[in-house]
């Protein structure tokens, strides 16, 4: 009797196809495959656009089908959630120091920001101030922010990338204008004294100033203030202080969990986009100040001039500012406790 079980079935179909010097179409011999970014709390709306875009281009370019799951929350906290077992295909933080965590646990290459251009940052923001129509605190600078009886809305730097790049731009703020550490303890000491609620995350800070009504202003990346002016209109204002931290979006793939799902190709493929023109251009859309020099003349109008400063240059890179400033015991812990 001759044998017609499916694997033999199967054989026997692919010789007919290939003697008649055919193929098999790119979709039959592609698997399906699915890939989990891990990534910042603010970051929900622009990776809900990239991931379709990514997908039909990915779909046209290989014929395989992707599935692209999101997980968001404070950056730090999510990092910790990957370190602690969640199997994320890439990470999209807000800061290098979350990725360095996973470089010591094992997860991430220790060389991950040269793998993408422009130290695997395709997005970078920077931080601003919304406040309530009419400006009625008349707030313009960190300074404002110390004055007794301005109430700002800043989440956790414990757990939040926004929350540790605020406090960063605010100690570095009076140093770059000459002031020595102590003014800038100082300064910083002050404006987490006027804060009311220190939330866990970004947009759980911007809920809490935009739907609470908690506060006078709240202090987010320019992108978020951004969608936040396009949701609520002419209710707030957006202020920019006089210097501001430069507030990179770095991105990895974490190395232990895509080789073990045999995903590396599409992963790396989906970060690759985030520099594309089609990527730039989402990222643009959302806000972002993006790396392609055409697309953020064209979206030029989005982006106010403010004079950035970088963490390496005040604070001597993420390592040093993380040690010092955010762990345990460190001038965070001190300045929050004497409250």
């Amino acid at each position: 009797m001759r044998d017609t079980t499916p694997n033999t079935l199967r054989r026997s179909l692919l010789a007919l196809v290939l003697a008649a010097g055919g193929a098999l179409p790119l979709h039959a011999s592609a698997a399906d495959a699915e890939l989990l970014n891990v990534s910042y709390d603010v970051a929900r709306e622009l990776y809900k656009e990239v991931n379709p875009a990514f997908i039909a281009s990915y779909k046209q370019q290989t014929g395989q089908t992707l599935t692209i799951k999101q997980s968001h929350g404070g950056s730090s906290k999510q990092a910790r959630a990957v370190a602690d077992g969640l199997e994320a295909s890439v990470v999209t933080m807000n800061q290098a120091n979350d990725i360095d965590l996973l470089v010591d646990r094992g997860l991430v290459a220790k060389d991950w920001a040269k793998k993408f251009p422009n130290n695997a940052t395709p997005y970078y923001s920077t931080m601003v101030f919304l406040v309530r129509k009419g400006n009625p605190k008349q707030v313009r600078d960190w300074a404002d922010l110390a004055r007794p009886g301005v109430a700002s809305i800043i989440p956790n730097p414990k757990t939040s990338g926004n929350g540790r790049y605020t406090y960063l731009a605010a100690w570095g703020a009076v140093i770059k204008k000459g002031g020595t550490e102590a003014q800038a303890r100082d300064l910083v000491g002050k404006i987490f004294k006027n804060v009311p609620i220190l939330d866990g995350g970004g947009r759980a800070a911007t809920t809490t100033f935009t739907q609470r009504q908690i506060g006078d202003v709240l202090v987010t990346f320019e992108n978020e203030v951004s969608m936040v002016r396009q949701e609520f209109g002419n209710d707030f204002e957006v202020i920019y202080p006089s210097s501001s931290i430069l507030a990179e979006s770095p991105v990895a793939v974490v190395d232990k969990v895509v080789d073990r799902l045999k995903v590396r190709q599409p992963a790396t493929a989906y970060l690759n986009f985030l520099y594309s023109p089609a990527g730039q251009e989402i990222g643009a859309k959302h806000f972002m100040r993006v790396r392609s020099e055409s697309v953020m003349k064209k979206y030029a109008a989005n982006y106010k001039p403010v004079s950035l400063f970088t963490v390496d240059e005040v604070f001597g890179g993420w390592t040093a500012a993380q040690k010092r400033h955010f762990n345990d015991g460190g001038e965070f812990d001190k300045i929050y406790q004497a409250k």
